[in-house]
């Protein structure tokens, strides 16, 4: 049986995931569905079938999609877009027949999508005797006064401090506090950045009363890891896979005995299955907690590296069909070069 999949708005690298599960090693077929509000989404060239969404939110972006799996008889739908929303309405895809690679815990979804939340969660955790992974110094504000209150407090012992929203994907929003952003050597040699002058930060905040949620943490100066993770339906770790990432575009399958321990506590006490990403970075020698997405990661591709099609054996899972015993590879350093790809061209001669 061919299996229609989808793909609602998702990262450009999507592409190599369409092609993990389009080339999987039990021949299954499958056409390959993708949606985007941008017309020129460079993942439409690695879909079979692929078009324009609407650039809408909430309610009426789940009726969206239901609408979109109807009207393309889709077995399977793998969202980005709205993936929290879409964990809560589980139950109209499941009356017509569509299975949903998401955590089906709408209320888990909820909370790992927040930071803080999950933060308190793991703190609560290691309260009770149940040590999961170290939570790096914070504080949550949403207002000039108790950010100035909250570097204050952060910064006392000369700790370098950065900023970022509660909810958030990547590096969207993130900031070093470094007063060096407003120097001339700094415009000079500097070609872009993620810094900003803690009175600069503070000019900025001072502009609303109030503004969303946002961190104010210790900086991590320390090699940053993304533990990509496969689980059964039920939560049941079946692989972890540490990537770290090195200098520049360098990237490391790194076995890491600590790293793996955390997922696996992660793992026995939250049960988010299917696959979902740890994100942590050293400091001092100790691996503490950036966030955890409970889907696919940006460089899940890279951890395929090690011999793990993380993409359909997560669909696989997801369909109830079982899983030979997996036996990651190791110890691959990986990197990448750009690579053009051609969207549209207009097919003519020209005769000199």
């Amino acid at each position: 049986m061919v299996l229609n999949i989808w793909f609602n708005r998702w990262f450009s690298t999507v592409s190599h995931y369409m092609e993990l599960i389009r080339h999987n090693p039990d021949q299954q077929e499958f056409v390959i569905y993708g949606t985007h509000p941008n017309p020129d989404t460079v993942y439409f060239k690695y879909c079979d079938v692929s078009g324009t969404e609407p650039d809408i939110e909430g309610e009426e972006y789940i009726q969206f999609c239901l609408d979109y799996c109807i009207q393309n008889q889709i077995h399977i739908f793998v969202p980005r877009k709205e993936n929290v929303l879409i964990s809560r309405h589980l139950d109209k895809f499941e009356q017509i027949g569509v299975k949903v690679l998401v955590c089906p815990d709408g209320d888990l979804m909820g909370m790992v999508d927040d930071k803080s939340a999950m933060y308190r969660s793991l703190q609560n955790e290691e309260n009770e005797g149940n040590f999961i992974v170290t939570i790096p110094s914070y504080r949550i504000v949403n207002n000039a006064r108790d950010f100035q209150q909250a570097f204050a407090e952060l910064s006392k012992d000369n700790t370098k401090l950065c900023i970022k929203p509660v909810i958030g994907e990547g590096a969207s929003g993130f900031r070093i506090i470094d007063n060096t952003a407003d120097t001339i050597p700094f415009i000079f040699s500097t070609a872009s950045s993620q810094k900003i002058s803690y009175e600069t930060a503070v000019k900025i905040l001072q502009t609303q009363e109030h503004f969303p949620d946002l961190m104010v943490l210790e900086y991590l100066d320390g090699y940053e890891y993304s533990i990509d993770c496969l689980a059964a339906a039920d939560g049941t770790l079946l692989t972890a896979i540490p990537r770290k990432k090195g200098n520049g575009r360098i990237r490391e399958i790194e076995y890491n005995e600590e790293l793996i321990e955390i997922a696996v506590k992660m793992a026995a006490q939250y049960k988010i299955p299917y696959v979902f990403n740890i994100q942590v970075k050293y400091k001092d020698g100790v691996p503490k907690l950036l966030e955890i997405n409970p889907r696919m990661s940006g460089g899940l591709h890279i951890s395929c590296l090690a011999d793990i099609n993380f993409p359909y054996y997560a669909i696989k899972l997801l369909l109830g069909h079982p899983l030979e015993a997996l036996y990651p590879k190791f110890g691959i350093k990986v990197t990448h070069i750009e690579q053009a790809v051609i969207l549209s061209s207009e097919e003519s001669a020209v005769l000199v």
